[in-house]
């Protein structure tokens, strides 16, 4: 397929936006293929432009309350990706109604390509919302378009995220308290899971109908995360894993402004997040360790600042 060929193909990303958004569209992006940004404040967006070529880049308004916006949205593109997800608000019209609704949008205009994002873990019968909510997106995406490619990812990081900041800031304390220290999480790069998504969108010959989970190189409790983390930040606090009995009583209290914690996620906090079947590696992409990476912007909690381990290593030079 010629360069060209590319240029004339539009792959709509829902949420394009958002923290994993953007490293998405820089994917497509740099394979010169026509990016349609569909959120609900465009202007959100709007950061993508100098990563974009001339004409690369189209932001609309896509309202999920406005069936007619999904379809003005998906009209006329080749592939679409649906990354919108959240932990409160509507879930079950967000991750459920509105997914299954992009996958007949997409089945009925001949979209060549889609690509849903969910997540690790889901199931029709959990407590968790979130989780229930997703599984029902899964399987009304999967009704419309049996091709589609879902991903599932584990706990995504980057310089971004509200993951790794969170828990580098509260490092500056002597004591870190930490919940579900033994629940497992294999943490993505979001850069990684960036470049496989859009490979599935490109390449629905090898990757539509197909469900994969994603997460890194490396396996690690709640407890190493927060040590993997403060180490990255600079810091080492002394961190006291809770009991459960504190989760779930904090988490009760989870709908006050505030709160440390849902009774959704601590739901899901509960229950190990590790991918299972092909990973990275069926994109042919190397998977990141979170300790390779997070020093870049985690320095910043650093004692002395972002340079402080710089000015260190001068000194000893």
């Amino acid at each position: 397929m010629t360069a060209n060929d590319w240029q004339q193909r539009i792959i709509t990303v829902f949420g394009g936006g958002g923290f994993i958004g953007r490293y998405v569209c820089e994917a497509l992006f740099k394979t010169g293929v026509r990016v349609r940004v569909a959120q609900r404040t465009p202007r959100d967006a709007f950061f993508l432009q100098p990563l974009a070529a001339v004409g690369q880049l189209d932001l609309v308004r896509a309202d999920f309350t406005r069936p007619d916006s999904l379809e003005a949205a998906i009209e006329g593109a080749w592939g679409v990706i649906n990354l919108v997800g959240a932990f409160g608000g509507k879930l079950g019209t967000l991750h459920g109604e509105t997914p299954g609704r992009i996958a007949e949008l997409a089945a009925t205009r001949s979209v060549e390509s889609l690509v849903h994002i969910s997540a690790i873990g889901v199931a029709k019968d959990s407590a968790s919302l979130y989780s229930r909510t997703k599984a029902e997106g899964e399987d009304k995406v999967r009704a419309a378009y049996p091709q589609a490619t879902i991903i599932r990812p584990s706990v995504v990081f980057g310089q971004e995220d509200e993951f790794t900041n969170r828990f580098a800031g509260m490092s500056r304390l002597p004591l870190v308290p930490v919940l579900g220290g033994k629940t497992r999480f294999q943490p993505i790069y979001v850069r990684d899971l960036g470049a496989a998504i859009a490979k599935a969108a490109q390449n629905p010959g090898a990757f539509g109908g197909k469900t994969f989970e994603l997460g890194g190189p490396d396996v690690l409790t709640m407890h190493e995360l927060n040590r993997v983390i403060a180490e990255a930040a600079g810091r080492s606090p002394e961190l006291i894993d809770l009991p459960d009995f504190v989760g779930d009583v904090m988490s009760r209290f989870g709908f006050l402004p505030g709160a440390p914690i849902t009774r959704d996620q601590w739901i899901m906090l509960r229950k190990d997040n590790v991918a299972s079947g092909p990973g990275l590696e069926a994109f042919g992409i190397q998977p990141t360790p979170l300790a390779a990476v997070a020093p870049d912007w985690l320095d910043r909690f650093n004692e002395g600042g972002r340079f402080a381990s710089r000015r260190a290593q001068a000194s000893v030079g």
